[in-house]
């Protein structure tokens, strides 16, 4: 449609954002769960009602997380509403709280939209689509759901009469990227670290899915967003902070890192999110699903209903797919097998050495030479118990080994360290913070690999694990590379918009001192440490028993893992160990208690039965619910006594 015969998106605002104009105006406000009500013009508006928007009703903001948190339902619809009012604020309060930056309506407009537009390319359950499914079935193809972003908001402005200058359109484009180079003329830098802040990762997308997603699973959050942007200023083209926020900005960090920890990365919405791609990946030749990631009319329906669509079909091709769909349905999941926490620069080994393949071979290896190594470990002498077609079938598609780097938003390195902060002296020299200006007590280290192991079928369980832990015996902790300054570019898996615990808690007496004291001078924490370290050694020598276990566990724990010493070995799970018998009932645990409770009920009726045939009442046969009849004493008479058969007996489980 020619641009003539179109709306013009940034004319429809009356210079709203104008605290001058008076009387009522065409603003709407939105009622949020999180910010309370956003003010948002008929530009805003105007993109909100159109289907393309629309369609971030149908995927959910947290994708599989919602299977274990029901509260967790929220939608991105409601998030990109968020984000682009806290765009919209952070621009209005730089615009008035420092005029000689010359920020124009237009330029709070184009962040407002890149704010509201920013997740409009996102595939059915959030980043399975973009970081699973995609690469699973499209590994040469370099994509992400900010492409598909400028997709479809390109179709949004063409198919529903809106008009949008080419400069302004390809601004508000570069913003969703965070790349100014995309734009057709220079823009304010400074405005490109509101939306997608590839500095540092400080921008208004984080501050809105943190919130919201906290506030989802009732986590409560100290986090004060309003302090955050008010605090803001630019100086020298960069977004800097007051120095005094420096520890609000920190605990950001830490709950996004604590985020991923307990929501983002849960086992059981992994556990989810693979057997998911599954489906899909069984549904592609049939659906065809990829194919729509180019044309804008198919992904606009391509949204988390795409599970029904698959379960609804009566194609017999997808029969597979829609069996793995009714394992979720009926909790039938995958089963994580394993677990490990590694340092952050061993993710390219784990790579190496973890596969599905090596997990297999290794078990197979112990189970073919399981004679011979009876007396190395009690748990290859029972795979003497292990049935032989379990032992045979088992393959790499049964093993799934998950990867994962978790940390506060710039890799291993400390966040603070990316961002420039003033102060009421100098509120206009913006420099960065020294460790020790915030606090002497952060982590030393802010990222960490996270290695787990799936089973594909329960029956599996005990091989896996037993055939991970072969590998893990012969693992070795690779040296770690140099330090690097926080002006150092982060790597890609610590980019500030990549979203992906903190460090494990190091025990006191192990743990050396920050702080150094003179060596004539022994303080109380370094004769303690001298004492226990010498009792445990000597315990060990003289064979009268293990060191107290709490100090095993941190000794061992550093041994191979914190202290990061090349070629350390790397201790056991000792929480999730089974042995390699073992295999878990398929079924949850609420189908299994309602089972057992109607075997319980079976075997009493058809202990009463025989009871009455036998002419009386008697304690039914040991391992079913028994009864025993007790005859109250309630003080009534003889003749009360004497209805007592007509009137019933009472009886009480035991």
């Amino acid at each position: 449609m020619p641009p003539t015969m179109r709306r013009m998106l940034l004319e429809l605002d009356d210079c709203w954002t104008d605290e001058r104009v008076e009387g009522p105006t065409s603003v709407r406000r939105f009622k949020d769960s999180i910010h309370d009500y956003l003010p948002f013009g008929p530009t805003i508006c105007a993109i909100i009602d159109t289907p393309q928007f629309q369609r971030l009703r149908h995927i959910k903001q947290l994708g599989t997380s919602y299977y274990v948190w029901p509260g967790a339902s929220h939608n991105r619809f409601e998030h990109c509403l968020g984000v682009a009012y806290l765009a919209q604020t952070l621009a209005m309060h730089l615009k008035d709280s420092q005029p000689s930056l010359g920020i124009t309506q237009r330029d709070v407009q184009c962040v407002t939209i890149a704010g509201l537009c920013h997740d409009l390319g996102h595939g059915p359950w959030s980043h399975v689509w973009d970081n699973m499914f995609i690469p699973s079935i499209l590994p040469d193809k370099k994509w992400c759901h900010e492409d598909a972003s400028r997709m479809m908001f390109d179709a949004l402005l063409e198919e529903n009469e809106l008009y949008l200058a080419p400069d302004d359109a390809a601004f508000v484009k570069a913003l969703i990227m965070g790349d100014m180079t995309m734009c057709t003329k220079p823009e304010k830098p400074y405005l490109f670290q509101i939306v997608a802040n590839k500095r540092n990762g400080l921008d208004v997308d984080k501050f809105d899915y943190i919130a919201r997603d906290s506030h989802a699973i009732d986590q409560k959050s100290n986090l004060s967003l309003t302090r955050l942007i008010y605090s803001s200023r630019v100086i020298d083209n960069e977004i800097c902070y007051d120095i005094k926020d420096a520890n609000q900005i920190f605990e950001l960090c830490h709950t996004r890192m604590s985020l991923h920890k307990r929501i983002y990365t849960h086992k059981t919405a992994k556990a989810i999110e693979y057997m998911i791609v599954d489906a899909l990946t069984r549904a592609e030749p049939v659906m065809h699903i990829a194919n729509r990631l180019e044309n804008p009319k198919e992904y606009l329906y391509l949204t988390d209903h795409i599970q029904v669509e698959i379960e609804a079909s009566k194609d017999p091709r997808l029969a597979e797919a829609q069996a793995i769909l009714h394992r979720i349905r009926i909790r039938d999941l995958y089963k994580a097998v394993d677990f490990k926490v590694f340092p952050w620069h061993c993710k390219d080994d784990l790579k190496e050495t973890f596969t599905p393949e090596s997990v297999v071979s290794a078990f197979k290896s112990l189970y073919k030479g399981r004679k011979a190594l009876k007396h190395v470990s009690p748990d290859i002498g029972e795979l003497d118990l292990v049935k032989e077609e379990d032992a045979n079938a088992l393959s790499p598609e049964h093993v799934i080994i998950e990867i994962t780097a978790r940390h506060h938003g710039m890799g291993n390195h400390n966040p603070l360290g990316f961002v420039k902060f003033y102060s009421k002296h100098h509120p206009n020299k913006g420099v960065e913070a020294n460790p020790d200006d915030v606090s002497v007590t952060l982590p030393s280290s802010f990222g960490e690999i996270m290695l787990r192991v799936y089973t594909r079928e329960p029956r599996f369980f005990g091989l896996v694990q037993l055939g991970y832990r072969e590998v893990l015996r012969h693992f070795e902790i690779p040296p770690a590379p140099p330090s690097r300054d926080a002006t150092t570019e982060p790597d890609e898996e610590g980019a500030g918009a990549v979203d992906l615990p903190l460090e494990l808690d190091v025990d006191p007496v192990d743990a050396v001192d920050p702080l150094t004291p003179p060596a004539d001078t022994p303080t109380a924490s370094s004769s303690a440490r001298a004492r226990n370290l010498t009792r445990a050694s000597t315990v060990a020598a003289v064979g009268r028993g293990p060191a107290p276990r709490t100090r095993t566990a941190s000794r061992r724990s550093l041994s191979g893992m914190l202290s990061g010493t090349p070629g350390s070995a790397v201790g056991e799970n000792v929480f999730t160990k089974v042995p390699p018998t073992y295999g878990p009932t398929s079924k949850s645990p609420t189908r299994r208690a309602k089972g057992q409770k109607r075997e319980r009920e079976e075997e009493t009726a058809k202990a009463e039965t025989e009871s009455g045939k036998e002419g009386g009442d008697r304690v039914v046969e040991e391992g079913s619910s028994r009864e025993v009849d007790l005859d109250l004493d309630l003080g009534l008479g003889s003749e009360d006594r004497e209805g007592e058969e007509e009137r019933g007996r009472k009886r009480s489980k035991v």
